[in-house]
């Protein structure tokens, strides 16, 4: 019998990325993507060989950066001609001094909603181009100034292999007496006032809007507990393995690509901080028309499928799905668990900059 020689879009990136230097409010989410399964293919414009040399695009490092140059970065330079730059990390202050000097050196910014969010409410992104972005194919509809290109999860991590008990919750994360042991969260406000409201007792569906008094008396009471801040996402699962850390606030795109690699570490599902991913172009960038074209080349149905193959992120590029295999749909985050949370990137807008700037004095008080 013939043996199938076909290749799919996906088995192209794995080539590729092999061959490579790198190893590898809840109601309206489900709503609008039910509402938008059916929706045609995005439509993916031309990409002509720009006159830009190269750009430069923010990133979060270890596997996340790794699935970035395979999936959009290197396959974007062989289309294009257009180096393209990975930059860790995404850091909305830097972002914004860049653009009030208009010295604008990243030309796309891919952070978090409360970042992204909060950028657009402060005039910081150049309107999506539609003649070179296609965003009618999208599960969730974004800003006009900025998309959506993947929802992630994150929860608590922690080494099976060291024994006795793990906090499987935000609750239980809380309770340092009943769950002894060395803490690390992450230095930005988002997401640690969901976690410790949840941890306080507040139903996950009465979470927004935030009550940021109580979550800040919460986070009083995990303070003395928490070991170290961590500033980079691939942080979250190394601390961890080296045993500097025994609980973390981590991602699932994190802990399985290191599990994949032979390192022991587990993250709870019980209870996750679900997100999207976002990509905005700054103003006075040069570049802004290769970031355009670097922005459309993510929302490809082929990309996000061939990205979410390596990292265990949901594509927001409806007809992406159909191309994602099982095993990959199997660790995707779960949008319907009701333990859990969708992170209100709106509500974020209006107050991350003030609420990051009080936490900021917080950690160091």
């Amino acid at each position: 019998m013939k043996a199938n020689t076909s290749r799919s879009p996906v088995d192209d990136v794995r080539t590729d990325a092999a061959a490579g230097s790198h190893s590898r409010p809840r109601r309206a989410f489900l709503q609008q993507a039910g509402a938008l399964a059916g929706v045609a293919l995005l439509g993916a414009p031309a990409i002509v060989r720009a006159q830009a040399k190269s750009i430069s695009v923010t990133c979060w490092g270890g596997a996340y950066e790794a699935a970035v140059r395979a999936a959009f970065a290197g396959p974007f330079t062989k289309e294009t001609g257009i180096a393209v730059n990975l930059v860790n990390s995404a850091d909305l202050a830097r972002m914004k001094v860049q653009v009030e000097s208009k010295n604008v050196s990243w030309d796309v910014f891919d952070s978090i909603g409360p970042q992204i969010v909060a950028g657009s409410r402060q005039g910081m992104w150049e309107k999506i181009d539609p003649a070179i972005v296609k965003t009618d194919g999208l599960v969730t509809k974004t800003g006009a100034d900025f998309v959506g290109t993947y929802s992630y999860a994150g929860g608590i991590g922690y080494d099976p292999k060291r024994g006795g008990k793990h906090p499987t919750t935000y609750a239980e994360f809380w309770d340092v007496k009943a769950f002894p042991g060395r803490r690390g969260l992450r230095p930005r406000v988002s997401e640690n006032l969901e976690m410790a409201l949840l941890a306080d007792g507040v139903a996950p569906d009465r979470l927004y809007p935030l009550d940021v008094e109580r979550a800040f008396k919460a986070m009083d009471r995990i303070k003395p507990s928490v070991r170290k801040w961590i500033e980079t996402t691939p942080e979250t699962v190394t601390l961890i393995a080296s045993n500097e850390l025994d609980f973390t606030y981590t991602y699932l795109s994190r802990v399985l690509p290191a599990q994949r690699a032979g390192t022991s570490i587990e993250m709870s599902m019980k209870q996750t901080l679900n997100s999207l991913e976002y990509l905005a172009v700054p103003k006075y960038g040069k570049n802004t028309q290769a970031a355009m074209q670097y922005v459309a080349f993510c929302l490809r149905p082929d990309r996000q499928a061939a990205f979410c193959e390596m990292v265990e992120f949901a594509p927001n590029a409806a007809q992406a799905m159909p191309l994602v295999s099982a095993a990959a749909k199997a660790r995707m985050p779960d949008m319907h668990d009701p333990n859990s949370i969708i992170i209100n990137d709106v509500w974020w807008g209006d107050h991350y900059d003030s609420l990051q700037n009080r936490f900021t004095t917080w950690m160091l008080t």
